[in-house]
């Protein structure tokens, strides 16, 4: 429901050193091209980890969802449409844009909760171009799934189909929030039927994995080649490495099949490679992937529509602002799935 705009708003202010204090700002006035969202909800993310220790001179949350509260000249959007903002302000016209990878813009001029305002105000203010309309039976909490749950790791899947038509089996290194989202789209976009090991060191995370139709693997208590075994593969035809973690990329590389394929998707650490052995002879290849494109939005709505039960299960924990300390200390912790801050 909207409410009515006032002048000032509190929001929170992410001081460093895991402290996050509350602080007042103007409520923005939308300009030319541009919506003022009345924010619904904002998930977490492992990449505010520095933003939460090191502090940060915007407000963050980039995965942001709710309601266009005010419009400004030369929009279409209609006040009251529900939707969640992509995070990646792109330009429409470069040389990425024209081709649809919003997601390279050669001229990108912001990252919402990085160096723009986000979506942990009460407020947030974006271009129009980025703002996704939603179904309005979908609650917010719901809709910010579209973002780094189902297009991050959508967009990593559909990278690895470029060079591996014929995935039949895959390993999903990270058992967090990504990597549940990975498991998940693997699932609704392969069938259910395929077989996805998922390692992680956090027993929380790996029940959650298995309740979601994953083959866990702890890592803490033994290899990941001996996990494949025990799970009857011995070589998957798809990598993909959420964590970050050189031992976790290289684990996931030495799984592969020949033609198999490896997706990056956590930034982090590094990956040694031998050219001929790990590549050539057997015609691997490792490649990155970026967050999403604007354009997979739609399809992704429509996989949400057809499974959201399925994906509600990521989302473990839902807390309100004013215990968004005590959200991220959770988070940090580890034993969460996907954890929404709710206004």
């Amino acid at each position: 429901m909207l409410r009515t705009i006032p002048e000032v708003m509190t929001v929170p202010k992410f001081e460093g050193d895991g402290l996050i204090s509350f602080h007042e700002k103007d409520v923005p006035v939308p300009a030319v091209g541009q919506l003022l969202l009345q924010v619904g909800a904002n998930a977490l993310c492992g990449s505010e980890r520095g933003q939460f220790y090191e502090g940060s001179a915007v407000t963050p949350g980039h995965e942001g969802a709710g309601i266009v509260a005010a419009v400004g000249p030369g929009t279409s959007t209609t006040v009251g449409t529900p939707g969640a903002v992509f995070l990646m302000d792109f330009c429409g016209d470069c040389r990425s844009c024209a081709l649809g990878f919003t997601n390279q813009c050669l001229r990108k001029r912001a990252d919402y909760g990085f160096n723009a305002d986000g979506g942990f105000g009460v407020y947030e203010l974006v271009n129009e171009n980025v703002f996704f309309a939603v179904d309005s039976d979908m609650t917010p909490t719901e809709a910010t799934l579209l973002l780094d749950i189902m297009g991050t790791n959508g967009h990593g899947l559909r990278r690895a189909l470029l060079l591996r038509k014929d995935i039949e089996s895959a390993v999903v290194a990270g058992a967090g929030p990504i990597g549940l989202g990975m498991l998940a789209m693997l699932k609704v976009m392969l069938g259910f039927d395929l077989p996805v090991v998922i390692a992680d060191v956090i027993p929380y995370r790996l029940a959650l994995a298995e309740r979601m139709g994953g083959l866990p693997v702890n890592v803490a208590e033994g290899s990941l080649a001996a996990g494949l075994k025990r799970h009857g593969l011995s070589e998957v035809d798809a990598g993909f490495d959420t964590s970050g973690k050189s031992s976790a990329r290289r684990a996931c590389l030495d799984s592969l099949s020949q033609r198999g394929t490896l997706v990056c998707i956590g930034h982090g650490e590094g990956l040694d490679l031998t050219i001929s052995p790990d590549l050539i002879g057997p015609e691997r290849a490792v490649i990155g992937s970026e967050y999403f494109c604007y354009n997979e939005l739609p399809d992704n709505l429509a996989l949400l529509r057809d499974h959201i039960d399925y994906f509600r299960q990521i989302i473990t924990h839902r807390l309100p602002v004013s215990e968004i300390q005590r959200a991220f200390e959770l988070f940090f912790e580890g034993n969460t799935g996907k954890v929404v801050i709710e206004q």
